[in-house]
C-alpha cells in the first residue's frame, strides 16, 4: 500500500547534490518515507534513499544515490537501484521480500538476478513490480488472490509473472487488492473485492487481472485499504469501493463501479492510504477527503469529508506527496510541509501535537 506507502503511482523527487535543495531532499525523504511506512502503502521514486528516523539505507554497499525508487509495505521495504536491480528487506513471513525464503532480513537482499526492474509497489504483506519489458510480477501473501496469478500458491516467495502481457505501465497495491494501468490506457484490478474495490460491478474477488470498464484513457491509479481512485484523461477523477469515511469523494454507500468525483477536469495526481485520499490539480492546488480523525485532510478540522476539500490556498503543490494518518508534501520551492497525526513526532516540528493544517518542516542549520 508505491510507497507508493502502498497506494498510488510513483512520486518522483528530483534530487540535487548540493545546496539547500539537496539538503532538503536528503532529510525530507526520511520524513516522507516515514509517512509511507506508517501507511504501509505509498511508493516513492527517489534520487536517493533515506530510511525512517533518518537512518541511511544503502543496498549491498552501494551509495544512497544509486537508489532510484523505494516502496514500503506494512513491515517491509523494497528499492530499485539505478542499475535496475531490486532489493528488499524487513518482515518476510509471507515471502514478501521475494528472495525465495520466509526469513526476515535486517539488511537489503537482492530479488533474483534481473537488472531490468522499472517500478515497485509494496502492499501490506506482498509486493508487485514492473520490468522494463512491460511485464508485471508479484510475490508474497496471496490469500485473496492479490498476486493476480490465481488462488494458488497461498504465498509466493519469489516473483511470479502476472499473465503474459508486456504492456504494463504502473501498478498499485492495497490491503488485499491490486490494480494496474497498461500502456494502452486500460485499467485492470484483481484480488479482494468484498467492498467493490475492484470496480468490476460486483463484490466477487478476481484471481487474475480483470479490466475495469472499457475506457482507454486511464492515466493513474491508487489503491487504498479497501477502495480505489484513478484519474482519466483529460483530468477527471473516479473512485470506487468502501466509503465509510467518504473516501470515495461522494456522498453514497460503497460503490462497486467507478463513480466520478465532482465535475472538475483538472485532476493530475491522486494517492490514497487507509481511508484517506489526496490529489493535486493542474493549477497546483491540493485537495483531500475521507478519514480525518487525526487532521490528515489538512483543512483545519478533524471532520471526515465525503467531497474533496482544499488544503490551504497554495497553488504550488507538486506531485511529490505521501498520504497516511499524517501527510507530507513538497511545494515548488522545495520546502516540505506535513500535517495530521503527530503522536510519534512524525511531523518534524519538535512536538507530539496533532496538526490539522500543513506546517513547514524546518531543518537545523
Amino acid at each position: 500500500m508505491r510507497r507508493r506507502s502502498a497506494f498510488g503511482p510513483p512520486q518522483v523527487f528530483r534530487d540535487s547534490s548540493a545546496g539547500r535543495r539537496g539538503r532538503w531532499r536528503r532529510v525530507a525523504r526520511s520524513i516522507v518515507a516515514a509517512s509511507a511506512t506508517a501507511a504501509g502503502i505509498v511508493a516513492l521514486s527517489l534520487g536517493s534513499l533515506a530510511g525512517p528516523a533518518g537512518a541511511t539505507v544503502t543496498p549491498a554497499g552501494q551509495s544512497a544515490a544509486a537508489v532510484s525508487e523505494v516502496a514500503t509495505g506494512y513491515g517491509h521495504t523494497c528499492a530499485v537501484r539505478a542499475d535496475r536491480t531490486l532489493w528488499c528487506w524487513g518482515s518476510n513471513y509471507s515471502g514478501q521480500l521475494g528472495d525465495g525464503t520466509t526469513t526476515p532480513r535486517t539488511t537489503p537482499v537482492p530479488v533474483g538476478t534481473a537488472a531490468d526492474w522499472a517500478s515497485i509497489d509494496a502492499g501490506t504483506d506482498y509486493t508487485c513490480a514492473t520490468r522494463t519489458d512491460g511485464t508485471l510480477w508479484c510475490w508474497g501473501f496471496n490469500r485473496f488472490a492479490q498476486l493476480g496469478i490465481g488462488s494458488d500458491p497461498y504465498i509466493a516467495t519469489s516473483p511470479v509473472q502476472v499473465g503474459s502481457a508486456t504492456t504494463w505501465a504502473t501498478v498499485t497495491t492495497g490491503f488485499a487488492h491490486t490494480c494496474a494501468v497498461r500502456t494502452d490506457g486500460t485499467l485492470w484490478c484483481w484480488g479482494d473485492s468484498s467492498d467493490g474495490q475492484l470496480g468490476l460491478g460486483s463484490k466477487t474477488y478476481r484471481a487474475t487481472p480483470a479490466q475495469v470498464g472499457t475506457e482507454t484513457s486511464w492515466t493513474g491509479v491508487t489503491a487504498g485499504y479497501a477502495f480505489t481512485c484513478a484519474v482519466r484523461a483529460p483530468g477527471t477523477l473516479w473512485c470506487w469501493g468502501e466509503n465509510g469515511y467518504g473516501q470515495l469523494g461522494v456522498s453514497a454507500a460503497s460503490q462497486t463501479a467507478p463513480v466520478r468525483v465532482g465535475t472538475a477536469t483538472t485532476w493530475s495526481t491522486v494517492r490514497a492510504s487507509f481511508d484517506t485520499a489526496c490529489a493535486t490539480r493542474t493549477d497546483g492546488s491540493l485537495w483531500c477527503w475521507g478519514n480525518n480523525t487525526t487532521g490528515q485532510l489538512g483543512d483545519g478540522t478533524t471532520i471526515h469529508r465525503n467531497a474533496p476539500v482544499r488544503v490551504g490556498t497554495a497553488t504550488d503543490w507538486t506531485s511529490d506527496f505521501a498520504v497516511s494518518y499524517h501527510n507530507c508534501g513538497f511545494r515548488a520551492d522545495d520546502n516540505l510541509w506535513c500535517w495530521g497525526n503527530n503522536a510519534s513526532g512524525q511531523l518534524g516540528d519538535n512536538t507530539t501535537t496533532q496538526r490539522p493544517a500543513p506546517g513547514q518542516v524546518t531543518l537545523p542549520a
